[in-house]
């Protein structure tokens, strides 16, 4: 069992366990690691929350020790209890902590640890990682640092895959940049710049896609549909490639409009490349996936076997090793598909495909890196040694808001529960419900790293049973304290396009969902939010319990409750007396501080209620609520000036457009925030004049936090 509180290893001071005669592996020369069948027994991961704990779990299963470093910020966090070692990181940033290859060799160093694995993000697709932990003795678990070089620039791969033989978009050449300087071709890597070749880009180009050659995740892409809106989208993707990769390369190339994204798991060994089926990651959100299954549903065979084929050749290209995933765009309508890039890395979405070849890809990764065979693990299904069985749909959970443009929350996850969940962390031994969290409740929700609160996977034997269950468990889910995307991730697993496997890069914006989530009618929700705090009220009551709530002897109006609901104020009016509660249209058939149950024109529904200070928190078969109560009276002191500008949430300036006492218009940029590795641009609200700026770049802002003030014009 894991100590619930692991040994700290705090800078400048010597760490516990660690076994000072520990002879360090032989690296031999040209080897991606270190010599054949030397076992791991000690393993740190240079990663965090949900990624993390999933590699201690199959770290324990086979007896290997565990090491974890953290920031200060995550300090908090579960993945850190489990490990058995644990090493503080001093700061919160990820340039401070989790990108700072001197202290995560300088941990492994301390703490005895034979073994490095990176997770995903951060620096797993770092060759000069790779090469410094392979440098200091220690097993890398992961492919040849000359293979992340390779491909890690997605100009350079494109080119090398262009020479194999697999399908590739070619690139554009672009004009000039706003202030005139030239978008020269360089792929360097060194600061910020433009990868260009081929023709230059004109109208009939449109639309086009403006990516990061370094890194993934959606973060440096931009879709541009007008050649006036280029350069400046050009700046824009090259600013976040640099902030969230260190590297501000950037490229332009045919953007193909109702594409799917679909990608090809391998796992590269001594004796070849093993392909394990296909994924679909159709479903994104900025670029960024948030619902993946496998296999790929509405595929031809032919295409099917023709992708595996090509991601064979992609990792047989660079002699790859261990777990990697080759990923295509797949245009449906021309039965086609494109080399997108290699990510030479665990997938987030490696748990689907675990799913379907009841396979362990950790343990898999661990086989290849102590140079033995890749053969069974400790989940294998013999059935499903060369074929997929079944079908498996993963979910990303994340702490945004649909409604408000998938703007990252933070704050305390006050509730967090998912009904009917099989395993955590590791492979379903049959159908079920797999959960994979980065978080618990009580868990700080920060801004300086993704907004992923967990994954949850569903395997059954057919896509319709397993997205029927799926659906159903997070309907049921309890997630409170911060706004998610799970009633949106509902809404697409119900939808009848994505039932029927309909699916592309465009989902969310052409099938309806954003829209029918932003309409939903929450007013039953409202009403029992409002009894459930008069009954809490009632409940803290020291005398005359007794009294029904709300009573008078002359009833002249109602009691109003008000609530804010994001941005909107409610309000709920409602009697209470002898015979209970009464509202306009509604029988209120029983309520209680955590349960209230409603009926209308004849039908009946629960309403579960958590009060969490001034939060109230409803969960019903149409859903999940948030809502503030209100007071009833405003504090003059807290009310802000008209025309203000508050932080949508906490972050960092990084950029100022304007300059106090300058006029802008209504859309115009006004500052930069940079928050969970995103920007977001703050815009004038109108037409006027910032009369008052109170940030510059580098300023820590809160949310609600006032920016500036933007006076508008009279008349």
């Amino acid at each position: 069992m894991t100590d619930p509180n692991p040994p700290q290893v705090e800078e400048g001071r010597e760490p516990p366990m660690v076994d000072e005669g520990r002879e360090p592996p032989v690296v031999e020369e040209g080897r991606q690691g270190p010599s054949r069948n030397h076992p791991i027994t000690r393993l740190l991961v240079a990663n965090r929350g949900e990624i993390a704990r999933r590699v201690f779990a199959t770290c324990r299963r086979l007896g290997i020790e565990t090491v974890a470093v953290h920031s200060d910020a995550d300090a908090g966090l579960p993945f850190v209890r489990e490990a058995d070692v644990a090493v503080r990181l001093p700061g919160s940033t990820p340039a401070e902590t989790y990108l700072r290859i001197d202290l995560v060799l300088d941990a492994a160093r301390r703490t005895g640890a034979d073994a490095v694995h990176p997770g995903y993000g951060f620096l797993s697709e770092n060759a000069d990682f790779a090469r410094a932990v392979l440098d200091a003795g220690l097993t890398w678990v992961g492919p040849a640092p000359e293979s992340i070089e390779r491909m890690g620039s997605k100009v350079a791969a494109k080119e090398l895959m262009e020479a194999a033989g697999v399908p590739v978009l070619g690139n554009l050449a672009v004009g000039a940049l706003r202030d005139g300087s030239s978008l020269a071709s360089s792929g360097s890597g060194d600061g910020s710049s433009l990868a260009s070749s081929g023709s230059e880009a004109t109208e009939d180009d449109l639309p086009l896609l403006v990516k990061a050659s370094a890194g993934g995740g959606g973060r440096g892409m931009r879709i541009v549909r007008s050649l006036a809106d280029l350069p400046g989208e050009i700046e824009k993707a090259q600013a976040e490639a640099e902030s969230a990769f260190g590297d501000g390369t950037v490229f332009v190339e045919p953007f193909v409009e109702h594409g799917r994204h679909v990608e090809v798991q391998v796992v590269g060994h001594a004796d070849g490349v093993l392909v394990l089926g296909e994924r679909d990651c159709s479903i994104q959100r900025r670029h960024q996936k948030v619902v993946e299954e496998a296999p790929a549903p509405s595929l031809p065979e032919g295409t099917r076997a023709a992708l595996h084929e090509a991601a064979r050749a992609a990792a047989a290209a660079i002699d790859y090793r261990g777990a990697g995933t080759v990923e295509f765009l797949y245009d449906a309508e021309a039965d086609r598909f494109f080399f997108l890039e290699m990510n030479t890395r665990l997938q987030v979405e490696h748990p689907v495909t675990e799913a379907v070849f009841g396979v362990d890809l950790v343990e898999v990764q661990l086989q290849v890196a102590e140079g033995r065979a890749v053969g069974p693990t400790s989940r294998h299904r013999a059935s499903s040694a060369a074929h997929p069985e079944g079908h498996a749909v993963e979910v990303r959970l994340y702490a945004e808001d649909p409604a408000a443009g998938f703007q990252p929350q933070s704050g305390r996850l006050a509730s967090f529960t998912v009904p009917g969940v099989s395993v955590e962390f590791g492979p379903l031994a049959g159908p079920g419900l797999r959960l994979d969290s980065g978080f618990e409740a009580g868990s700080e929700v920060g801004t300086h790293y993704d907004a992923m609160l967990a994954k949850v996977v569903s395997w059954a034997p057919t896509r319709e049973d397993a997205l029927r269950r799926l659906a159903g468990a997070l309907a049921r889910a309890r997630i409170h304290g911060l706004v998610t995307n799970r009633d949106l991730l509902v809404e697409v697993l119900r939808h009848e396009d994505f039932v029927a496997g309909r699916v592309s890069t465009d989902f969310l914006e052409r099938s309806g969902v954003l829209e029918a989530g932003g309409k939903a009618d929450h007013r039953d929700a409202t009403v029992a939010a409002a009894l459930a705090l008069a009954e809490h009220t009632r409940a803290r009551r020291t005398v005359q319990r007794g009294i029904p709530v709300a009573w008078r002897n002359v009833v002249s109006q109602p009691q109003v409750t008000r609530f804010a609901v994001g941005e909107e104020e409610v309000e709920v009016s409602w009697l209470g007396g002898r015979d209970g509660y009464a509202v306009d249209g509604l029988v209120v058939i029983a309520a209680s501080t955590d349960r209230v149950v409603l009926e209308a024109d004849g039908v009946r529904t629960a309403y579960d209620v958590v009060l969490d200070g001034g939060d109230v928190h409803v969960d019903s078969a149409a859903g999940h609520l948030s809502l503030r109560a209100l007071p009833r009276f405003t504090d003059p002191a807290e009310a802000v000036a008209s025309g203000s500008l508050l932080a949508p949430m906490p972050g960092t300036v990084v950029r100022v457009e304007v300059e106090a006492g300058a006029r802008v218009e209504a859309g115009q940029t006004v500052l930069v925030l940079e928050a969970m590795k995103m920007q977001h641009t703050v815009t004038a609200p109108t037409a006027g004049v910032v009369t008052q700026l109170d940030v510059t770049p580098g300023t820590q802002v809160a949310s609600g936090e006032v920016l500036a003030v933007v006076e508008g014009e009279a008349g």
